[in-house]
């Protein structure tokens, strides 16, 4: 009989930037990000194309937003997954701010 996957985990990677989670200690998927001041700026959301279709990127931007929350910080979903993740997940509402062309211009510097 075999043995269960393990289930994923999802980790933060504060060097890189980015939350990613692992599948098997591989990974499998990441949300990218910058903090600017009190908020989190969420730009970008990939699940590599071999773990399409398993939710993991849903598991990916909960904990990750689960995480801002118990940061003190404030999300804001430059991505477009993370805004609509958000869209459906009205519990992190409290915590989030509008996309604003301020950030969007700080993001785009940051980023050069």
């Amino acid at each position: 009989m075999s043995q269960p996957a393990p289930a994923p985990t999802v980790e933060r990677n504060d060097d890189r930037h980015r939350y990613e989670i692992l599948v098997d200690g591989t990974r499998a998927g990441l949300t990218a990000f910058r903090d600017h001041g009190a908020q989190r700026v969420f730009f970008h959301t990939e699940v590599d194309e071999a773990y399409a279709g398993q939710g993991l990127a849903g598991q990916l931007v909960q904990q990750a937003l689960t995480d801002v929350r118990k940061l003190g910080k404030r999300i804001v979903p430059v991505c477009p997954y993370v805004a609509k993740f958000l869209k459906k997940h009205e519990e992190f509402a409290d915590i989030t701010d509008p996309v604003t062309p301020d950030v969007l211009q700080w993001l785009e510097a940051e980023l050069a």
